[in-house]
């Protein structure tokens, strides 16, 4: 099949890896409807997808990975900087020399006998300025169709990018599934990333992850722009003007339930709307009138199934009833269709379970679904999605917002004081470790700005490029920065705020801070809301006045506490490398606290 493009730089790297990895045959993907529906036939017929029923799931379908590759694996993710010291304390770290020679090992004539698919695609609108194009060399269907939901792909991109050179180099070999040679290596200094033996997701779409946050927070720091784990969504109000929040959650708290909220009912007859421009990415570059912008770089939602449900997440369920494929559900064979824990309370008796077997839901202690199983969607079937979702300069930023699982420490909402203080509560962010993650509960896990595993660099000079970041920003039009906490519990271990939809509540009292429209009480960890200027119209009987004013509290004893943990996190991670401007912020609390 003829080459796409006549860009010297994209068709010698290809020759150089046909040569190493040795395909009997060439595909370049050109974004057809025609093409893509050959794939989605030629992937059944091998066994490597299932097609779905068409009448209730039109355009679905289900894949299985292996039993031993069911999720990304950090332990298996390398940065592969010239130094340790760039790739910082936070990522496991491979020499760059020795990485190539051991994958290309690994790698080695892996194309034997299979197809090698070449992915154009660009993670942004195809000519946004904000965008950045990539290849994919794959010889997995199940990864070029995933693709063609998650980015945009085809000729277009290569149309559109001509001849230029600085664009992202992705591998991808599934070999033999080994978990033992499994690698996710990005080499930032390179715009490469090669993966090998793994068919998993969040390993092998490498416009993901490994593209969008690892490689894209470096290009990022060099270019003078941000690339974030962070949601982007839009709150209307009854007047029609919408604003524009990003907020980043370690995983377990709720983000992308957030993203796609529905609003209470009360808001609703008002005439409240919530957007949805994006549900995990973020990228942030300054606009020409001085505010802050941000684009979703993904074309799709990559969630987790179990768990979603039309009271969870009606919009996210919605998003999965065409298009969709499916990996590591249950396959529900009375009707052809499919099944996760916490779908409903009706499991199929007569199913095939996650790994292939035969599975009875009602009978069975097994699981039907993987933990970690997925949905592939595309972001158009979104009932909410936001108008601006392909708008090329991005929405307008009022809020960032962070957060995490504190059952007792952080308040219901609190705002920074200013830039440089925000930086510090997002680079303090931590959860409590949940029943389902681990053995030990209540455990704080640290994970500053929700990017531990997806910084693709050292977290103290990220730190310091959103320091860098903010000076360049005037004041009055820099976002504010706030911290949530929808997870506070009474002493008998129940959450005392409704959280879902009721959220807005809190959001709305943010965007009213952003224009300055409700006062707040400055305390020693920032400025908290007047319990009165939350509205709790509707929940009255769930959510008295009173226990907002104790949600809202600030536990000295816990801070101090905190702090103390702030600062040994910040000395056993990072020494020295701490910027000064957060060493402060860190003095200023421990002051406050006295």
């Amino acid at each position: 099949m003829a080459a796409l493009t006549t860009n010297k730089s994209i068709l010698s790297w290809i020759d150089e890896k046909i040569e190493l990895v040795k395909p009997d045959k060439v595909v370049w993907i050109d974004g057809s409807e025609e093409q893509i529906e050959a794939l989605r036939a030629e992937a059944c017929s091998t066994g490597e997808m299932i097609k779905l029923n068409q009448e209730k799931l039109p355009d679905c379908y289900l894949h299985r990975t292996a039993v031993n590759d069911v999720a990304r694996v950090e332990g298996r993710t390398f940065i592969c900087a010239p130094t340790k010291e760039e790739a910082g304390p936070t990522n496991n770290w491979m020499d760059p020399a020795e990485a190539y020679e051991m994958l290309y090992d690994i790698a080695r004539d892996s194309y034997k006998g299979r197809t090698m698919y070449v992915i154009p695609y660009s993670m942004g609108p195809i000519g946004s300025e904000f965008s950045k194009v990539g290849i994919e060399l794959t010889d997995s269907i199940y990864v070029v169709l995933n693709m063609v939901i998650m980015t945009r792909v085809g000729k277009a991109v290569l149309d559109t990018y001509g001849d230029g050179e600085d664009w992202v180099r992705g591998l991808h070999c599934r070999c033999e599934i080994d978990e033992e040679k499994r690698y996710i290596c990005q080499f930032p200094q390179d715009n490469t990333i090669i993966s090998v033996n793994s068919g998993y997701g969040g390993n092998v779409l490498l416009g993901k992850k490994c593209f969008a946050l690892r490689i894209a927070s470096y290009l990022g720091k060099n270019e003078g722009w941000m690339a974030e784990h962070m949601l982007i969504l839009g709150i209307e109000n009854p007047e029609g003007e919408v604003k524009y929040v990003c907020a980043a959650f370690p995983s377990a708290c709720g983000k992308t339930n957030l993203a796609m909220m529905i609003p209470p009912e009360k808001y609703l007859k008002k005439g409240y709307k919530v957007w949805c421009v994006g549900d995990d990415i973020s990228w942030i570059r300054k606009g020409e009138d001085g505010r802050l912008y941000a684009i979703n770089p993904e074309n799709g939602f990559f969630g987790v199934a179990p768990g979603t449900n039309n009271k969870s997440n009606p919009n996210a369920l919605a998003s999965t009833m065409k298009g969709t494929i499916f990996t590591n559900v249950a396959h529900n064979l009375d009707d052809n269709t499919v099944w996760w824990e916490g779908l409903d309370k009706n499991p199929p008796a007569n199913a095939i379970e996650w790994k292939g077997n035969p599975w009875n839901g009602k009978e069975s202690e097994e699981k039907g679904a993987h933990p970690n199983s997925r949905f592939t969607a595309p972001a158009k079937n979104c009932p909410c999605l936001s108008s601006e979702f392909e708008n090329p300069q991005g929405v307008p930023i009022s809020a960032i917002v962070f957060g995490g699982r504190r059952a007792k420490l952080a308040p219901l909402v609190y705002q920074s004081r200013d830039w440089n203080h925000g930086v510090f509560v997002g680079s303090s962010m931590a959860s409590e470790t949940t029943a389902a993650a681990t053995g030990a509960v209540g455990v704080v896990r640290r994970d500053p700005m929700a990017m531990i595993p997806f910084c693709g660099y050292n977290m103290a000079d990220y730190w310091q490029h959103w320091i860098d970041i903010g000076k360049t920003l005037d004041a009055d039009k820099a976002p504010k920065i706030f911290n949530v906490n929808w997870f506070r519990k009474d002493d008998e271990g129940n959450f005392m705020w409704p959280g879902f939809g009721d959220n807005l509540r809190v959001l709305e009292w943010i965007i009213d801070r952003c224009e300055g429209k409700v006062d707040a009480v400055e305390s020693e960890i920032g400025y908290l809301p007047k319990a009165e200027d939350i509205n709790l119209d509707g929940i009255e009987d769930e959510v008295s006045l009173e226990t907002l004013k104790s949600i809202l509290t600030v536990e000295k004893d816990l801070w101090v506490e905190e702090a103390n943990g702030i600062e040994a996190f910040y000395n056993e991670k990072f020494g020295g490398n701490v910027p000064a401007e957060l060493k402060a912020e860190l003095a200023t609390l421990k002051n406050n606290l006295k």
